[in-house]
């Protein structure tokens, strides 16, 4: 403990009193405190460490405004090999993309060069992905926020050797969400996930089929996944300049792995379903022109009422359905999504074609917490507490031969998730379960936010603050919980559940 607290203090004395609580709002301050204290960074610390990542999240690097030159790349939508039924093939590979104009960078991708196509499961079917590993090193497959057995849901025991293929087979038995598949090696995650392996999955239901909600892939229904990324001079993603072990920030944003990007609408009701697939950055994602929207979905479903907001914030991994009534928006200085810094995400390009406006289902799911969820007893603690690599949960860090906890499959349980301060204030920790979806009953004895009312698979736990949440697992096996931020979870900020 004593040399954990000399590191601390060592860490106070170098970033000069920079907070880690709240990212700050004040972005003339905070563009300041970046100047006044760079020099000093550099000097002391390793600019492979320093240079292209934060020591504070206060002070994050900026990231560049997206100019809006290059149309969104839409994913495809992976069509089913079967005759009746799904079945995928879903294949981890090198690839080269052309992310600038001109110049090739080395990538990775499921399917293809860059990122993975879609996968559309039905609730009710029987799932088949035949999953293959083309890496030059080993990978596995993680079907993050999908309710799988321990042996399919692609942690780190489960990894896959160059050229090894395996194939699961699952029950689809959640409700419809938008879901994500990436990698879950020890160790190696934050690297392959920023080269590009990260992909979506949709589930639909007898209920989402009947809601009135914009639904025409890649017209009216938009998949969002953002990513900040660094790149070199030659354009290159160089992970080992760019690692930051208190996770890695980028000043380049892509979506859908598009640089620059630009997303045509028309005058309508346009979704937008929103992923943070970064390693580390957190978005509060808002409209330039200050009009509102409704948020629809959080990561395992839909609310049960659409709510209005005029901005939403989503840590590594966590997702949410907007709807943005683009009729009623002002597009005289034109529309865009930007960030909590004012930062320009994705311009939009509103056509001038009217199209028919369709009304958004005022009830669109039957969500509860019980009251017996509600006063059930705390079952199980987590305690998240560090920083860099030295980051720990209940005071250790991983060790994939240890089980942390043991829950009974089928049965409910309350864990209280509390982010304990370091001597720097702390910082937000995304914290993720595998195999289930919970309930969040309360955030410092408080209710949730209304847009936190459904089912999660990840959640912010701030500085000091206890989340309490009720989870029940459908199947049996071991799973994972971590930080989300993926460099976090590299370093250890991770445990398992044995669920019997």
């Amino acid at each position: 403990m004593k040399n954990k607290a000399f590191v601390f203090l060592m860490g106070v004395l170098l970033i000069s009193g920079c907070s880690n609580d709240t990212q700050s709002k004040d972005e003339t301050n905070q563009h300041m405190m970046h100047q006044n204290n760079q020099e000093m960074h550099d000097s002391m610390m390793d600019s492979s460490q320093m240079g292209h990542g934060h020591m504070s999240h206060d002070n994050v690097l900026p990231l560049k405004d997206s100019s809006g030159k290059n149309e969104l790349n839409i994913p495809p939508l992976l069509t089913s090999e079967a005759a009746s039924g799904t079945e995928y093939t879903v294949t981890a590979q090198k690839g080269e993309a052309e992310i600038f104009d001109g110049i090739t960078t080395e990538t990775l991708g499921y399917n293809g060069d860059l990122l993975g196509p879609v996968l559309q499961l039905k609730k009710g079917e029987t799932a088949t992905i035949h999953t293959a590993n083309k890496l030059d090193e080993e990978t596995t497959f993680h079907w993050h926020g999908l309710e799988v057995s321990g042996e399919a849901d692609g942690g780190p025991h489960k990894t896959l050797k160059p050229d090894e293929q395996e194939t699961i087979q699952f029950e689809v038995t959640q409700e419809a969400a938008t879901l994500w598949f990436h990698p879950h090696p020890e160790g190696k995650t934050a690297e392959q996930v920023y080269k590009g392996l990260a992909g979506l999955i949709y589930i639909e239901d007898a209920n989402s089929d009947k809601l009135e909600i914009p639904k025409e892939y890649g017209k009216n229904d938009i998949p969002l996944i953002f990513q900040d990324r660094f790149f070199t001079e030659q354009r290159q993603l160089d992970y080992k300049t760019a690692m930051n072990d208190d996770g890695t920030i980028g000043d380049t944003l892509l979506v859908n792995g598009t640089a620059d990007p630009f997303l045509t609408v028309g005058k309508e009701k346009v979704r937008l379903r929103l992923l943070n697939g970064s390693n580390a950055r957190n978005y509060t994602f808002s409209l330039n022109t200050g009009d509102s929207f409704v948020q629809i979905a959080t990561d395992g479903g839909f609310l049960n009422e659409p709510v209005t907001l005029n901005e939403v914030t989503l840590t590594p991994s966590e997702r949410a359905e907007i709807v943005v009534d683009f009729s009623k928006a002002d597009t005289s200085k034109g529309v865009s999504l930007v960030n909590e810094d004012g930062s320009v995400l994705l311009p939009f390009e509103v056509s001038d074609e009217e199209t028919e406006v369709a009304q958004t289902s005022k009830q669109l799911n039957d969500f509860s917490v019980t009251d017996e969820e509600k006063n059930m007893p705390v079952t199980k603690h987590i305690e998240l507490f560090g920083m860099m690599n030295h980051v720990e949960i209940n005071g250790k860090k991983f060790d994939p031969n240890r089980i942390d906890f043991t829950q009974q499959q089928g049965v409910t349980e309350v864990w209280e998730i509390y982010n304990k301060k370091d001597m720097m204030g702390g910082m937000i920790h995304p914290f993720h379960i595998h195999g289930a979806q919970f309930k969040v009953i309360s955030r410092d004895g408080a209710e949730p936010a209304e847009n936190e009312r459904g089912w999660k698979d990840s959640i912010a736990v701030h500085p000091g603050e206890k989340v309490k949440i009720a989870i029940q697992f459908k199947h049996k096996g071991v799973y994972m919980f971590h930080c989300h931020i993926l460099e976090h979870e590299d370093n250890g900020m991770m445990g398992q559940i044995e669920v019997k």
